[in-house]
């Protein structure tokens, strides 16, 4: 027996390239030991169009119909693992912000650092450290926190290059560090 649960353990580990899941990550999530880094539902296309302005959403690549469906199915998922309040923050793009609010976790606060770089990878570095500097000094609210953003911050973050509506369940250690504790999909 202890011999197949070693096996198991190091079969997971190498499946997730060396990193180790929580055994339940919304337990992790619901406990305030993990929090959820979600990139924004299915919304065609890749970047924005020339001349994207935040707070236009006529000017920027948006959530298609499958994509609001999709961000529902994930509200969904966050009542069926006991989770129906949580503090949201949200990139200030018109999709991340459509996503959040379709969760139907609460009232989205718009968080800059959440901001897509992608058209600007110089801003990486700065961005993804300001970010990481904000969470670790955030006051623990008692609720889960569930972060909207793009697949850019996610990635910069914590290396995983996430699906659209893919959550990633993250915690951080006192360094500061990222390590993923559990990823979920919940599918276009």
């Amino acid at each position: 027996m202890l011999q197949r649960r070693s096996f198991l353990i190091t079969s997971l580990l190498a499946l997730s390239g060396g990193r180790a899941f929580a055994a339940d990550p919304w337990a992790a999530l619901r406990s305030g030991n993990a929090f959820v880094l979600l990139r924004h539902a299915l919304a065609p296309g890749t970047g924005d169009p020339e001349g994207m302005r935040i707070g236009d959403c006529s000017t920027q690549r948006n959530l298609s119909e499958e994509g609001r469906l999709q961000a529902q199915r994930i509200g969904a998922l966050f009542f069926e693992n006991g989770i129906e309040k949580a503090e949201v923050f949200s990139s200030q793009w018109c999709r991340c912000l459509d996503t959040a609010t379709l969760l139907g976790l609460g009232p989205v606060e718009q968080q800059p650092l959440l901001n897509s770089f992608f058209e600007e990878p110089g801003k990486r570095q700065a961005q993804t450290e300001a970010l990481r500097q904000w969470l670790q000094g955030r006051p623990k609210a008692g609720l889960p926190l569930v972060l909207v953003t793009h697949q850019v911050n996610i990635t910069g973050l914590t290396s995983v290059t996430p699906q659209s509506g893919e959550l990633v369940f993250t915690a951080l250690d006192a360094a500061g560090d990222a390590s993923v504790v559990g990823r979920q999909s919940a599918g276009a």
